[in-house]
């Protein structure tokens, strides 16, 4: 039979009906739904209330606060830590807007502009304005990644993390008594080569603005070693490492660093999907380092937080992340203990963030 008439009767296989067109999905469209049937529990609301210290409302100087108290409760979310607070004025509105309103169920963390550091006297305004800003109600200082990534000197060079002229801003905090929470580069894999060996490849295909080269702005490496400096030396300062330092993949390596700087702690927000797939080992870190950990969303997305339920609280086996791009592998849960899941949920939180409302919470 020659090449044609094999092609002939291929065509018409096809449209007959008995192959289809589907054989050519992509990865980015291949999400095949399991066949897999295990007991499943899906948790809407949180065993224990909680504090998310990684939220953001962008404009709570002016927001209707109602409708975000309303899927707080549903979630059994007691207390929301808003890093969003900016300084000034609009921290005092939020705050006014918050004490008007929901007084003990927002907080507000302030934010400082790195942009202008060179500038004469800018520590000294800078710390005077922070002081101000806690005096005005803030209970912490929230730091973006844009400190090592963005922000530059009045030079236009890259502001290290760790650059001694930011220290007056460290020492402030621990003369105030309230913690830093900072978000410091993004995940290694952003900085990786972009083939297949790279494990986020489908969130850099479909979101391509997330890749960098090596050294844009900085290697990797060099960010998350200036922020570990910056922590050695301000020990008097108690900080928050946002995401867990982008080391929830090598839970290893965090637990050294943790040993190494006592007054570094982690909070869970975003990568869930982490501590989902290594249950076990997560579930062993939990219990070493239950004192330091911190839960955290980031994104004020209801719909997603039962996801972190899920892993935290069930024994569930092989269940998804809520973004296939993020995460395209299965998750199950850790099934931590109450003791450490209270701890989690809103015990390290009162104790490292001045001026909650314990009343809130039964013990």
């Amino acid at each position: 039979m020659n090449s044609k008439l094999i092609t002939f009767y291929i065509l018409a296989f096809i449209m007959s009906g008995c192959i289809t067109a589907q054989e050519d999905l992509t990865f980015e469209e291949y999400n095949p739904t399991p066949t897999l049937v295990v007991p499943e529990h899906i948790i809407k609301k949180a065993k224990f209330p909680f504090i998310d210290v990684h939220g953001h409302q962008y404009n709570m100087s002016e927001q209707d606060l109602a409708p975000v108290i309303e899927a707080m409760d549903t979630l059994n979310m007691m207390i929301m830590v808003n890093l969003s607070g900016r300084s000034g004025k609009t921290l005092e509105k939020s705050v006014k807007n918050i004490k008007d309103n929901f007084p003990n169920r927002f907080v507000v963390f302030a934010n400082v502009d790195f942009d202008e550091v060179g500038k004469k006297d800018w520590a000294i305004n800078a710390a005077n304005q922070l002081e101000q800003d806690v005096k005005n109600g803030a209970r912490g200082l929230k730091v973006y990644k844009s400190l090592g990534m963005r922000n530059k000197d009045t030079n236009g060079d890259r502001l290290a993390i760790d650059d001694v002229r930011l220290n007056p801003i460290w020492e402030k905090c621990a003369t105030l008594g309230i913690p830093v929470l900072i978000h410091s580069a993004d995940p290694k894999s952003f900085w990786d080569e972009y083939d297949a060996d790279n494990e986020r490849w489908l969130e850099l295909k479909t979101h391509p603005r997330r890749k960098r080269d090596a050294d844009d702005p900085a290697p990797w490496e060099q960010i998350i070693k200036e922020q570990h400096s910056m922590f050695k030396n301000n020990p008097n300062t108690i900080f928050i490492n946002a995401h867990m330092g982008w080391y929830a993949n090598d839970l290893g390596k965090l637990g050294n660093l943790l040993d190494e700087i006592p007054n570094m702690n982690v909070e869970i927000g975003a990568i869930i999907a982490e501590l989902g797939r290594q249950p076990k080992f997560a579930n062993k870190f939990f219990e070493k380092y239950q004192d330091r950990i911190l839960f955290g969303k980031d994104s004020w997305k209801p719909k997603e937080f039962p996801t972190y339920f899920r892993v935290l609280e069930t024994d569930d086996e092989y269940f998804p992340y809520h973004k296939k791009y993020h995460a395209f592998w299965a998750m199950y849960g850790l099934d931590l203990p109450e003791p450490i899941l209270k701890k989690v949920y809103y015990k390290n939180a009162l104790r490292l963030i001045p001026g909650l409302d314990k009343s809130l919470f039964k013990d």
